[in-house]
């Protein structure tokens, strides 16, 4: 079977450096898209950070943007199921031959970058460092009103970072990549802060205030304006509705907006939200307020997959990317404010590096029973592992081990449909996340 052109470029960037190890430099990427015509410079962009909530952050912000009539980028990773849903132009993923354009484009100045990190003894160019350059290309060339670009990793030295941020917005920070990114709050704030450049306005989510305190410092440095939640502009109210929440929000402007339906599931999803308002008008200028009809129809398009998705019924399913125990609180939280679930089944599957602890600790209040699965990556935890420390996080609760994802749902969704009010909750990772909403799909469950 002849692959597709996205397909193509996928595979070739698969033979680089994976993403899961990014190398902390930067001016090889800058040095690439220099010899690319710097693509970055083509157009405004707005640069979304953080530990948790970057990419349904980044999602709301370019969906408003959309509204106001402009063409829009998003750069977001990973991808769940389909590569080219990482390059999205207004509001969907870019069609294959574009994408391969843009990525034939960029092979003469990607030899030349390798040649010359050899000769300096360093590798080459990794899939990460040449995806966001082959982001900028593409929509350049498409050409866009403005881009939302999602940080990979950190901030400083992320290969997103080669563009000027006009917003720089930072979501909440928490403990994760350590082994990266440090040990402690401050010195990941520190590292995040790195995308704030001269002039520009910062959009922070209420912070820890050692976090805060970088950031206020990283803004000071760059004569940046900052404006932080819960002062600057805040959630004035948070209600459950039918399919995601009903929110009343300060904005920038000092006005409260009439309250607006966002359709997902969360009150960390609502905290989004209103992240996402204070990035706009920060945009704009931050000195006029989002029109009622704008605010509807940009939240109205929302999406985002992968976060409390439904992917089945008979039994009902639903898919979550959190991986950390910061995004499974939050997780947590939301299904046990959002759902009325008599008992909830968990298909649980965590990458390594990650802290499975902390995962399945933070996801104990809602589980019911929990099946544990390896995540189709050679990183992946096995299942054998995970049961040793799920029988010390959840000790009371039933935990199942199955050699594959689709053996897990299988087992967990026969559970689930011998008694009404049973469901299944797929959680811990990105990519088993994808997997599953691949299966479904494959399967015609009809709503993945």
């Amino acid at each position: 079977m002849t692959q597709d052109p996205a397909s193509r470029v996928y595979a070739e960037l698969l033979e680089r450096v994976g993403e899961a190890n990014p190398r902390p430099r930067i001016e090889p990427v800058r040095r690439l898209a220099e010899l690319a015509g710097s693509p970055q410079l083509s157009f405004p962009v707005v640069q979304v950070a953080g530990t948790n909530g970057k990419t349904s952050t980044a999602r709301a912000i370019e969906s408003l943007l959309r509204a106001h009539g402009l063409r829009t980028g998003l750069f977001t990773s990973p991808h769940l199921v389909d590569f080219t849903e990482r390059f999205q132009l207004d509001g969907s993923p870019i069609a294959a031959e574009p994408l391969a354009e843009a990525w034939a484009e960029l092979q003469a100045p990607l030899a030349l970058v390798d040649a010359e990190l050899r000769a300096d003894g360093q590798g080459p160019i990794t899939f990460f460092e040449a995806l966001a350059v082959l982001a900028f290309a593409a929509f350049a060339d498409a050409p866009v009103d403005v881009a939302v670009i999602e940080v990979g990793m950190g901030g400083e030295w992320d290969a997103t970072n080669i563009a000027t941020a006009q917003v720089a917005v930072i979501t909440p920070i928490d403990l994760d990549h350590t082994a990266i990114l440090g040990h402690d709050v401050e010195t990941i704030a520190r590292t995040k802060a790195g995308i704030i450049k001269p002039g520009s306005i910062v959009v922070t989510a209420a912070q820890d205030p050692a976090a805060l305190a970088e950031l206020r410092a990283a803004a000071e440095q760059h004569s940046a304006g900052i404006a932080v939640a819960g002062e600057q502009f805040a959630l004035l109210d948070d209600k459950l509705a039918v399919g995601g929440r009903v929110i009343t929000v300060s904005g920038l402007t000092g006005g409260s907006y009439a309250p607006t339906f966002v359709p997902l599931f969360g009150h960390h999803q609502a905290e989004n939200a209103v992240l996402a308002i204070a990035a706009v008008e920060a945009f704009f200028g931050g000195e006029r307020a989002i029109s009622e009809e704008v605010l509807e129809e940009g939240f109205g398009q929302l999406v985002s997959p992968g976060r409390l998705q439904l992917i089945g019924t008979e039994p009902v399913v639903y898919v979550d990317a959190a991986h950390n125990p910061h995004g499974a609180e939050a997780l947590a939280r939301a299904v046990a404010e959002s759902f009325n679930f008599e008992e909830l089944a968990l298909v649980v599957g965590v990458l390594a590096e990650k802290d499975a602890a902390g995962v399945l600790r933070a996801l104990a209040p809602i589980a019911h029973r929990v099946t544990l699965t390896p995540v189709d990556s050679s990183r992946s935890s096995s299942a054998s592992e995970l049961r040793e420390i799920a029988l010390t996080e959840i000790p009371d609760t039933p935990v199942e081990l199955a050699e594959s994802l689709p053996e897990a749902l299988d087992e967990a969704r026969a559970w689930a449909g011998r008694s009404p009010g049973r469901g299944v909750l797929v959680v811990g990772s990105v990519v088993l996340a994808g997997e599953a909403i691949a299966f479904a799909r494959a399967e015609g469950w009809g709503t993945a």
